[in-house]
């Protein structure tokens, strides 16, 4: 049995289940879990039955999908209810979103803008529906004592996960963080209640080897919720109402747009699901996304980008919209630029544009540092989920040939005198990214118009998504459309020598002697951290290289980490959780900082090297 196979399961459930155990089934409540997962399951319909051993059965009850109430979970041995395995079923199920969007909208895993890249959830989607603005409450300008205490509910869950690391974060941990997440959502701060959701499964997800996890992800999500808990209590106004975030994503009535092609991309998640994101832009250069996106895989993202468009009477399918026009009313549009369908939105085809035309020819005009910023904005770590924007960038470029690095191989670009690396957006062999891509290091020379979307790095850096065509005809969606080798232009060594690749100062930043003790106590918690010992020397160099302020960081969470205080009989008392938590976030979010920094300012041009030209679109 996987995850996978059994219903999402409601916090509050998960929490009320495991809280009503006996303080010695909690002992055996992760070995239940992991006992549990090697069972058989069977579906029939809203339920699942999971044979606990050869007599007895366990059925869990999801009408509409969603196991709601702790009667859901009905287990046929002999101590039920108050067994073992009722518990066990619900942590290892799938967590479900207990504030679902709009009918149709993603979850939160399913998500074509993920604010963070642990955002999770479950659920059936696609990207456009039915869609309503929701009604503007108007919410005190400070936060009231249930509120405050809902989320230092919360901040004591995450630092508790915090102090006892991955290893032991088992199923009692992230219960405590499902009961403070259902508790945040009742008093209206669905942020934070988002973000512990988000900890709980990427701690399902390191517990069960998942290969998909990655220790970055967890730091990110883990800082993401204290610091929202924390600044619940501090925040007033409109920063107030960023802390508490949006239960839903609404959808706000837009009038007319006049919509132009740009590209089509696959959605392949590490969740299972499928689809495509087709962008589009306004006259102003409002950039807006037409999305279908469900469970499937990528069999399911090949099989829709020839699927219609969801919007409209518009006959136009995904790939046919990404080099067409659309002409829209009462359109309803996101922060993040998603377009509604709702009943009374109405969409006809119109005239597309070149990407050398009016009104797309403005997206190239913007000089690639100031993109570079407007991207961090939007793909910073802690960005304000409702702050839109977005993550591509539209460049010149000249290419220079592959380049090998320690995850595969990329391709070298230069553009307005920086050295750009293009990666791969998906190396699923099923799409075409790896092999265009490929073709396109063979081309040295070869002047290409590109979108990409930013991957923050210390170095110049883009998932490369669509490109003019070598030929000079039309443009490419290099995860659908597969380049010949007839297409690209005859390499010239001679008119284009190789050349060197400038410098990077960022790229020698000893940030990560810091980056490295925040990452190291996710896995094994404090007391991995408290046992480092002298790290004066990683101070030295830090300051060394101008970061006092990290090596004080530095400094400030080892002794933290190593600090316990006893009582006068010599017992040790509980370690100081809080002040570690304290500690950790203010390093995690200025490492974060700092490499943002870094990486606009790799962006800056250099001497030395060739600026692109347009090449036709």
């Amino acid at each position: 049995m996987t995850a996978a196979q059994l219903p999402p399961v409601a916090p509050e459930v998960t929490a009320t289940l495991v809280e009503n155990l006996s303080p010695r089934l909690r002992k055996r409540l992760d070995a239940a879990v992991a006992k549990l997962g090697a069972r058989p399951a069977h579906r029939d319909g809203d339920t699942v039955t999971i044979a606990v051993d050869d007599e007895t059965d366990l059925r869990l009850h999801a009408p509409g999908g969603v196991v709601a109430t702790a009667d859901g979970i009905a287990c046929g041995c002999l101590l039920a209810p108050a067994c073992v395995h009722r518990a066990a079923a619900a942590c290892a199920a799938p967590t479900a979103d207990s504030a679902p969007e709009s009918a149709g909208q993603p979850a939160p895993e399913a998500a074509e803008f993920a604010p963070h890249p642990d955002d999770t959830g479950t659920g059936t989607s696609t990207s456009t529906d039915n869609c309503i603005d929701t009604p503007t409450v108007h919410a005190p300008d400070v936060a009231g004592p249930a509120q405050r205490a809902a989320a230092d509910a919360l901040w004591s869950a995450a630092a508790a996960v915090l102090e006892a690391g991955v290893d032991g974060a088992g199923a009692v941990a992230q219960a405590s963080l499902l009961r403070a997440a259902h508790t945040a959502r009742l008093e209206q701060l669905p942020r934070a209640a988002g973000a512990a959701l988000s900890v709980v499964t990427l701690l399902r997800a390191a517990r069960a080897g998942d290969p998909s996890y990655r220790t970055a992800e967890l730091v990110t999500a883990l800082a993401e919720l204290l610091g929202t808990a924390h600044r619940v209590g501090t925040a007033s106004g409109v920063e107030l109402d960023a802390v508490r975030g949006r239960a839903r994503r609404p959808y706000s009535p837009d009038g007319s747009l006049r919509l132009y092609g740009l590209f089509t991309e696959p959605v392949v998640t590490a969740s299972g699901h499928g689809g495509v994101r087709t962008w589009v832009a306004g006259p102003g250069g409002r950039l807006c996304t037409v999305g279908d996106v469900a469970p499937g895989g990528v069999g399911r993202a090949l099989g829709v980008a020839d699927r219609a468009v969801r919007l409209g009477e518009s006959a136009l399918t995904h790939r046919e919209l990404g080099r067409a026009g659309l002409a829209v009313s009462g359109a309803t549009v996101s922060p993040d630029g998603r377009l509604g369908a709702g009943k009374g939105v109405k969409a006809v085809t119109a005239r597309g544009a070149a990407w050398t035309e009016p009104p797309l020819a403005a997206l190239w005009e913007t000089p690639p540092s100031q993109q570079a910023a407007r991207a961090l904005r939007s793909t910073s770590r802690y960005a304000d989920p409702d702050g839109g924007g977005s993550d591509l960038l539209f460049l010149d470029v000249e290419l220079r040939g592959a380049v090998r690095e320690p995850g595969g191989t990329c391709l070298l670009a230069w553009c307005d005198g920086v050295p750009v690396r293009l990666a791969v957006a998906d190396d699923d062999p099923a799409l075409a990214h790896r092999d265009n891509l490929m073709l396109l290091a063979g081309a040295p020379g070869a002047r290409l118009r590109i979108i990409g979307r930013l991957v923050p790095a210390l170095h110049p850096r883009l998932a490369l998504l669509a490109c003019s065509h070598p030929t000079g005809e039309g443009t490419v969606d290099l995860g659908f459309d597969r380049l010949r080798r007839a297409d690209l232009p005859v390499p010239d060594a001679r008119t284009h020598p190789a050349l060197p690749e400038p410098g990077n100062a960022g790229a020698h930043s000893p940030l990560h002697l810091l980056e490295r003790r925040v990452e190291q106590t996710v896995p094994a918690g404090r007391a991995a951290l408290g046992m480092l010992g002298d790290v004066s020397a990683e101070a030295r160099r830090l300051r060394r290289a101008g970061l006092p302020t990290a090596a004080g960081l530095l400094v400030s969470l080892c002794a933290s980490a190593a600090q316990r205080e006893r009582d006068p009989f010599g017992r040790l008392l509980p370690a100081d959780t809080d002040g570690f938590a304290a500690h950790w976030l203010s390093a995690a979010r200025y490492t974060s900082a700092v490499s943002e920094s870094l990486c606009a300012a790799a962006w800056e041009p250099t001497q030395g090297g060739p600026a692109a030209v347009p090449s036709k679109g």
